[in-house]
């Protein structure tokens, strides 16, 4: 898979890709990530990407020209399944969204900044709009990590062991049952039982109650969804 992301400020977004899960990911050749720096692509003066909004108001609007100058030269290498604009008024990113987007090859993310993007860029170059939860960030570099992270866990290879990533929270709409490692007692406390038993079939059981009840006590809501 490969992720370009769009960014103002690219250097936000070394990090999380250079380590752990993820380094490994781009190391085997499973996922391509590239970041792009917007004031490479404009044609005005210092750099410029942002502006005054029409009307009036506070807060400055980021410049469709660079934008659509920086998506048109990368389209000239790579066909995209999404282009995806990260904004707070997208829709709200979930595992399923995640499950969706990792069965894509080519993803381009546009990191929103200011008070956004001017509209008719979304209008006629987004083919999607993500937010990972209602409130504001500075940027959306860190929505931008979030959704590459969420995405590229889930490409075949990526994880060790890839049944983990299916039972992980919110596959099938529940969350995560308890889980336990060594030692078997600690300060009293005692690892459950069942867990103990090597009975696989009531293991599972118990997980998939637990389950249930976790998600009932915390998040009654996702029992709802379809």
């Amino acid at each position: 898979m490969k992720i370009d992301i769009i960014s103002v400020v690219p250097a936000l977004l070394d990090s999380p890709f250079a380590h752990s899960i993820m380094k490994r990911a781009r190391d085997k050749g499973l996922l391509e990530v590239n970041c792009i720096n917007l004031r490479d692509h404009t044609t005005y003066a210092r750099a410029q990407v942002d502006d005054y909004a029409f009307g009036g108001g506070a807060g400055m609007v980021m410049m469709i020209e660079p934008l659509v100058n920086a998506i048109e030269s990368l389209q000239k290498h790579t066909s995209y399944d999404e282009i995806i604009f990260l904004t707070p008024d997208g829709e709200t990113f979930n595992q399923q969204t995640a499950n969706q987007l990792s069965l894509k090859n080519n993803l381009l993310l546009i990191c929103g900044h200011y008070k956004g993007v001017d509209q008719r860029l979304r209008d006629h170059f987004i083919t999607r709009e993500i937010s990972i939860g209602d409130y504001v960030l500075s940027g959306g570099e860190l929505a931008a990590a979030v959704l590459v992270d969420a995405i590229g866990r889930l490409i075949p290879g990526v994880l060790n062991d890839e049944t983990s990533a299916l039972t992980d929270s919110f596959q099938d709409n529940l969350l995560a049952p308890p889980v336990y490692t060594r030692p078997v007692e600690f300060r009293t406390w005692k690892v459950p039982d069942i867990l103990l038993s090597g009975n696989h079939a009531r293991i599972e059981q118990w997980r998939h109650d637990q389950a249930m009840l976790r998600t009932a006590e915390r998040r009654p809501d996702l029992l709802n969804r379809e």
